[in-house]
């Protein structure tokens, strides 16, 4: 999806203006006919064949990006930062282009499942969790269907709104979104609340996993005094404010766990806590057994990872 949502409104482009606006070109490690997770296949052109410098390159990645490590491929990025060649990140694309040091002093985003172990990686990085964001030459976006949204941008920027407008209608694709667009489905509705200020609470607390707000903050912030969100927050959720927040971060930190090889140290960084053993107290009492231990018993790529 996040591969056909950057290509096709570039091939829509050429085809709507009748001119040879783009033209994409595949690469891979070793070249030859890549297969999608669907698969569905590209044929790629190795980029150690690669003649001249791309125009603009981007890097698709789904899976764990946080994984990969490839020191050619990173080597051939740096070389292209050194050149001047416009950099993209698509999905967890942004991961790799991080591993590779070319995204040091630059804003970008990434697949949300991706934000807090990148932001425990990455501490200084200006990672945002946002649909999409160009930062002079790089170009990140989430991926799924937020390529579409980018590439309209890209075209808007280069060939004019009015083209913009014609590749989105082709696609159907007419509510383009800003790039300031959250990247998930709305949290509001996996917990069925209504109240404006318990709205408002949920959209901080999901945006403020690493860097936990006070409930004194959370209050004013949503509009209310600290003791009636509090009272909604137990009537509607079924606790209070800071139990439900502590939760809510504690389920974060258990799925990053499961996803990720990061130390627990790095996990509770990355999800509020101070320290390891403040963490793993209150992992255990949500969970019933401490992180290093509910790791070990987890198949997956946290399985056997430095505690």
């Amino acid at each position: 999806m996040s591969a056909a949502s950057a290509v096709e409104p570039l091939r829509a482009a050429n085809l709507l203006s009748g001119r040879r606006l783009y033209q994409p070109e595949f690469l891979s490690a070793e070249g030859g006919w890549l297969h999608s997770s669907v698969h569905g296949a590209f044929h790629t052109t190795a980029f150690a064949r690669m003649g001249s410098p791309p125009d603009m390159l981007f890097v698709v990645a789904g899976g764990n990006p946080l994984g990969f490590d490839d020191p050619r491929l990173f080597s051939w990025l740096r070389r292209l930062d050194r050149g001047g060649t416009p950099l993209g990140g698509i999905s967890g694309g942004a991961a790799i282009l991080a591993a590779a040091g070319v995204m040091d002093r630059r804003r970008y985003t990434v697949h949300w499942m991706h934000v807090d172990e990148m932001r425990a990686l990455y501490p200084e990085a200006m990672i945002e969790r946002r649909l999409f964001v160009i930062d002079r030459d790089r170009y990140t976006c989430a991926g799924g269907m937020a390529p579409l949204d980018m590439m309209h941008a890209l075209i808007t920027a280069r060939h004019g709104a009015a083209l913009a407008g014609a590749v989105s209608d082709w696609f159907i694709h007419t509510g383009i979104r800003e790039a300031g667009a959250p990247q998930q489905a709305d949290p509001v509705l996996s917990y069925g609340v209504h109240h404006p200020a318990l709205v408002a609470m949920l959209g901080l607390m999901t945006s403020h996993i690493a860097d936990p707000l006070t409930l004194d903050d959370l209050a004013k912030l949503s509009g209310v005094s600290a003791r009636q969100l509090e009272r909604l927050s137990k009537v509607g959720l079924g606790a209070g404010v800071m139990r439900f927040y502590r939760d809510l971060r504690l389920d974060k930190a258990e799925e990053i766990l499961r996803r990720t090889g990061l130390s627990v140290e790095s996990i509770a960084q990355a999800t509020g806590f101070a320290d390891r053993s403040h963490f793993s107290r209150a992992f255990r009492r949500r969970f019933g057994t401490g992180p290093a231990t509910r790791r070990r018993a987890l198949p997956g790529p946290g399985a056997g990872a430095e505690q």
